[in-house]
């Protein structure tokens, strides 16, 4: 599947930092991640750092999936809201779920410290009710966030304009969130070492087949190579629909648009991330350049070339959404693409082992949050791998 089609502004700003090779040999190890995106390199960062011996392949170049078409905005909401998600799982799980997403948000910052990566910004996050009727729901939500113990604060109509300079009808401002690079954060996690001090990283190797047996793994690759292992970790993302036969999650596809760089950075007010309750929902972020990122008017995915099309339609309409917004930024777009994304039923990820595929996990961090979601899958597949008990793992599984 072609994950993504246009200039992504990550892949054009920061070109290919690292390079790996092909597989060209026989591998056996104890486990193989399948995916070298911002899933599998989580995972395999969590794996090199407990000691466990690992390998990982992509059929791609490093980054150039989804990854690469990332919006890399980190929230501890995710695309089902609290109060609904109350409803759906009860109150204990949702609120722990949302909790999850927030803590994630810290140790990503933790772990960009360990390799310089500056461009993970801690910044708060509005999220403002795109039309009157929303503000009667968007309330009982700051009221559950406030109840899960998130710094929230509601904003009035005029305090909104007041603050930010735009019209809205209401908002909460939540004080957790942060914006980053997935992709260049993709490449620095790839790069730590683990005993041997081989990376054991292959791209350009794409899987043709794969064995599942009582002892193990065996995947073999288009060249004709073998790698046994004793688990996979299926850290594929969108693609996983070609492994498992259960109906898992709807297919989108979004689009986002980066600004030209401006000389001055005057954004809006603490550069805030924004988001609103339309459906499909705007969001808008700045860079570490002095640009301006947005994105959003997803459409439901049929077929890449369906996708690709509405390109340049999806650009226009963007454009008009910021500048509409925000008229003293004159947004003026250089960089667009399009991107595949999946949304779950009740906005969850799935995370670990599938009763059909014996000796594997899974890591799918579908949805808004994904980048969170694979931290906290990365985190629970260490656990389990390691034959210990993660008391979270239930809340994400195939069978919930």
């Amino acid at each position: 599947m072609t994950l993504k089609a246009g200039y992504p502004f990550w892949l054009i700003k920061d070109g290919l930092p690292f390079t790996f090779p092909k597989l060209d040999h026989d591998v056996d190890t104890d486990v193989v991640i399948i995916g070298a995106g911002i899933s599998g390199a989580l995972v395999r960062y969590y794996l090199v750092k407990a000691g466990i011996k690992c390998t990982t392949i992509d059929a791609r170049t490093i980054g150039l999936g989804s990854t690469s078409a990332s919006t890399s905005l980190l929230q501890y909401e995710i695309d089902v809201p609290l109060y609904k998600l109350n409803e759906m799982i009860g109150k204990e799980k949702a609120q722990r779920a949302y909790q999850l997403c927030g803590e994630a948000i810290d140790k990503l910052a933790e772990i960009t410290k360990d390799f310089k990566l500056d461009e993970l910004k801690k910044r708060k996050s509005l999220y403002y009710a795109a039309y009157k009727k929303d503000v009667s729901w968007l309330k009982k939500e700051y009221e559950a966030r406030k109840e899960a113990g998130f710094k929230v604060k509601w904003l009035n109509e005029e305090e909104v304009m007041e603050q930010f300079g735009f019209k809205s009808y209401g908002a909460i401002l939540s004080d957790k969130a942060a914006e980053t690079n997935a992709y260049m954060l993709t490449h620095c996690l790839l790069q730590q070492k683990g005993k041997n001090k081989s990376l054991e990283i292959y791209d350009r190797t794409p899987v043709t087949d794969i064995k599942h047996t009582k002892n193990g793994v065996v995947l073999t690759t288009e060249s004709g190579h073998t790698l046994k292992a004793k688990k996979l970790v299926y850290a594929t993302g969108y693609e996983v629909v070609d492994f498992i036969d259960k109906d898992i999650v709807k297919l989108l596809s979004t689009y986002a648009v980066v600004s030209e760089q401006y000389n001055e950075r005057q954004f809006w007010k603490d550069e805030v991330l924004i988001w609103n309750t339309a459906d499909p929902y705007l969001y808008i972020r700045t860079t570490s350049d002095n640009r301006v990122l947005v994105g959003g008017r997803d459409e439901d995915f049929s077929n890449p070339a369906k996708r690709d099309k509405l390109i340049s339609k999806k650009t226009k309409q963007l454009t008009n959404d910021v500048n509409k917004l925000f008229p003293e930024l004159d947004f003026k777009p250089e960089f667009s693409w399009t991107g595949t994304f999946g949304s779950t039923k009740d906005g969850l990820p799935y995370i670990g082992p599938y009763s059909k595929k014996p000796n594997s996990y899974f890591s799918l961090g579908f949805g808004g949050n994904g980048i969170t979601f694979s931290l906290i899958g990365a985190e629970i597949i260490c656990d389990l791998l390691q034959g210990k008990d993660n008391p979270d793992a239930e809340l994400f599984s195939f069978d919930r």
